[in-house]
């Protein structure tokens, strides 16, 4: 099983780390645990010390757009042998007080993408009320595993996503919004991921607590329901849709 988008860096976790990593360990699930700017990179690089079930994403998140890119460039090429994958990067007009904040955004992520490309990794990509932006872009860019994580769009966008092959991911919030279960039901099966997205936390049955890797099992139980299909079905779809994204590098 794979969590497809946590943030193992967010000091949320920091005093339960241990007990973190034994519980991915006993359950038999690895994390793409993505970062937010240089600091949170290179923690997350320390934890994917600890543990080879944390698969560290590097990258700047559009909140953090004004972050040294430079280094953030550098940091990526001296690891490259060792991170599985660029995010959390992408767009977010919530973060822009100007455009010229914007633009700043799209050139971090033009830049991100460029050097996802060259090193052949997959993107976890932000795409809060930026879809159709980020729909425009990814033909420049010829990445095959772009992940748009916890996808919020329309019918439409998802068409759209699919159509240009991205895989899309849901979360915990799943469980309880028939809006997200209509939209994995129109998902192409083969472009489904699941995430927990931690430490976001998560109402009804989760309590608003930090959410944990070990959400995941109730978000493939979801999934299994919600496309009419067996557990264990769902686990062999997702485990080949995972070792699809992330490439050659599993």
């Amino acid at each position: 099983m794979l969590d497809a988008h946590i943030h193992l860096s967010d000091p949320e976790y920091e005093t339960d780390m241990e007990i973190i990593l034994a519980s991915m360990k006993k359950l038999g699930i690895r994390a793409c645990a993505v970062s937010m700017d240089n600091d949170s990179s290179r923690t997350t690089l320390s934890l994917a010390k600890k543990s080879n079930l944390v698969l560290p994403f590097v990258g700047i998140h559009p909140e953090k757009s004004a972050d040294n890119l430079e280094s953030m460039v550098q940091l990526i090429q001296e690891h490259s042998g060792m991170i599985y994958g660029i995010g959390e990067i992408g767009l977010d007009k919530t973060y822009a007080k100007t455009d010229d904040d914007f633009k700043r955004q799209k050139d971090v992520f033009s830049s991100l993408l460029s050097l996802a490309e060259d090193l052949k990794k997959p993107v976890s990509v932000h795409s809060r009320k930026t879809l159709d932006e980020i729909f425009d872009i990814i033909p420049s860019y010829d990445i095959s595993g772009f992940l748009l994580h916890w996808f919020d769009g329309n019918k439409k966008q998802l068409s759209k996503a699919m159509d240009l092959g991205c895989f899309v991911s849901y979360g915990p919030v799943m469980v309880y919004s028939q809006d997200k279960q209509v939209l994995l039901s129109n998902t192409d099966k083969d472009k489904i991921l699941v995430e927990t997205d931690g430490p976001v936390r998560f109402s009804h049955c989760f309590g608003m607590k930090p959410a944990q890797i070990s959400f995941i099992p109730s978000v493939i139980f979801c999934v299994s329901k919600t496309l009419q299909q067996d557990y264990d079905e769902s686990i062999l779809m997702l485990e080949k849709n995972s070792k699809r994204y992330l490439g050659s590098i599993v």
